[in-house]
């Protein structure tokens, strides 16, 4: 499969790993330019391209950055990209930590709907609740003991069911979490945010999941600080 990674961070290096690993045509970019993508592209396979480029090669693209850097990508990206490609976005609100206050996410607007808004496109939320040494290394074969479950919401079910193959093939059970204005039951400050849950347990934390977002994950009138001291 044809597969663009939008930001080259934690967890966009982890996939870029995992996806070529398992023999998938990678295109990666992020912010700096394709110059700086030579190590990850040397180690990895994968080709370093522009971030146009990579919207316009994958069957899926996976948008991988911060919230804040959202309304930086290029106008009109995915305008020319065929409806049929399947836009994954992985990206966590932090507005004390990293990102500023983003206010229709401050008035309850799911991340993803926002960023959905932005790109001008439907996107699938999957990737977002896992750290990505997790993501790297705890994959494992379906049925085995202990295999980790990735919540995966989206409106449009052909392009959740490509999305969901991929976090099976990639060593993880997808659980269907519903549509993208549900995508808040995955959020950070959730109950399935930042655990290693299995698929019975996943289901069970999206339940539980309140709408409220919690105080660490509001922002502030001193908002960003940093991961070190929040704001």
């Amino acid at each position: 499969m044809r597969i663009g990674i939008i930001g080259t961070g934690n967890i966009g290096g982890a996939l870029t790993r995992r996806f070529t690993e398992l023999g998938h045509d990678v295109v990666i970019a992020n912010s700096r330019g394709p110059e700086s993508l030579a190590g990850l592209a040397a180690e990895t396979g994968a080709k370093a391209g522009t971030v146009e480029q990579t919207a316009r090669h994958g069957e899926v693209v996976v948008v991988t950055i911060p919230e804040k850097q959202v309304p930086h990508l290029p106008a009109g990206l995915f305008a020319d990209v065929p409806a049929s490609v399947v836009v994954i976005d992985t990206g966590n609100y932090y507005p004390r930590q990293r990102d500023g206050r983003i206010e229709p996410i401050e008035d309850s607007m799911p991340e993803s709907v926002w960023v959905s808004g932005l790109l001008g496109r439907p996107v699938v939320k999957a990737f977002n609740n896992i750290h990505a040494a997790h993501l790297l290394e705890d994959g494992k074969q379906p049925a085995e003991e202990g295999r980790i479950a990735l919540p995966v919401a989206g409106d449009d079910e052909a392009a959740k069911r490509v999305v969901m193959d991929l976090v099976d093939e990639i060593g993880f059970d997808p659980v269907d979490a519903g549509p993208l204005a549900q995508s808040w039951r995955q959020q950070p400050g959730t109950p399935v945010y930042g655990t290693d849950l299995d698929s019975a347990g996943v289901h069970r934390a999206l339940a539980l999941a309140s709408e409220t977002r919690p105080p660490d994950f509001r922002g502030t009138d001193k908002s960003p600080g940093d991961f070190a001291q929040s704001a």
